[in-house]
């Protein structure tokens, strides 16, 4: 009884450490558009953008404890649910949404890592609105996940 409360607390804070993550690096890509060679905004960019990989993997790992580890329903439960569907869905979209991003990012670190600056400044706008439309779907998924949790739609 405990394992399963504490997995599904996990669970949940990083969701908050994931929103909070994604959160701050919006922040940072704001800073950056109105001063693109703050190497200190760069560096918090960072940081946030660490805490978001971060959150994903401790995210997708405690996701596949809970429906494959048997610790409070079975795989059949969330398999068979529409709402489980959905919640993997909108994770995928943000999987899909945060490859450039990513790509990006990691672009950067290594040009800062050689002693050079990054060429902030070129796609900052597109970084900005697909890091919000990410918070937006991060948003949707506790809703589809409370659904699911409740039984609705399954089949």
């Amino acid at each position: 009884m405990i394992a399963p409360a504490v997995l599904s607390a996990l669970h949940v804070l990083v969701l908050a450490l994931g929103l909070g993550a994604i959160f701050a690096r919006g922040r940072r890509l704001r800073d950056l558009r109105r001063s693109p060679e703050d190497s200190v905004s760069l560096g918090r960019l960072f940081q946030a953008d660490g805490l978001w990989g971060v959150a994903a993997l401790l995210w997708i790992t405690s996701g596949l404890l809970r429906v494959f580890g048997r610790f409070e329903k079975t795989p059949d439960f969330y398999l068979r649910n529409g709402f489980f569907w959905v919640k993997m869905a909108l994770f995928g979209l943000v999987f899909a949404i945060e490859i450039l991003p990513m790509i990006t990012f990691i672009r950067w670190r290594i040009a800062r890592s050689r002693g050079s600056a990054p060429a902030v400044g070129a796609n900052l706008a597109l970084l900005i609105a697909l890091n919000d439309s990410e918070l937006a779907i991060v948003l949707l998924i506790p809703f589809a996940a409370a659904l699911m949790a409740r039984g609705a739609w399954l089949f």
